[in-house]
């Protein structure tokens, strides 16, 4: 019973260290995909600019260009 004991303890030991892990690079890379007030009020401004028919869909934009 002592063993299955100290084996579990190994087990969850191991488990943890990998959520460690798993932590530390989630916190590395949060910044990645937060949005800043910048980057929320550029999508506020680009939308607007789409209802108001100010863009260009990317299909045109290709035709225009050639490609």
């Amino acid at each position: 019973m002592e063993k299955e004991i100290k084996v579990n303890a190994k087990e969850i030991m191991k488990k943890l260290s990998r959520l460690q892990e798993d932590t530390v690079y989630i916190r590395e890379h949060i910044e990645d995909v937060t949005l800043s007030e910048e980057d929320l009020l550029s999508l506020v401004e680009a939308e607007k600019e789409f209802k108001e028919g100010k863009t260009t869909s990317h299909e045109k934009l290709k035709k225009e260009l050639g490609l």
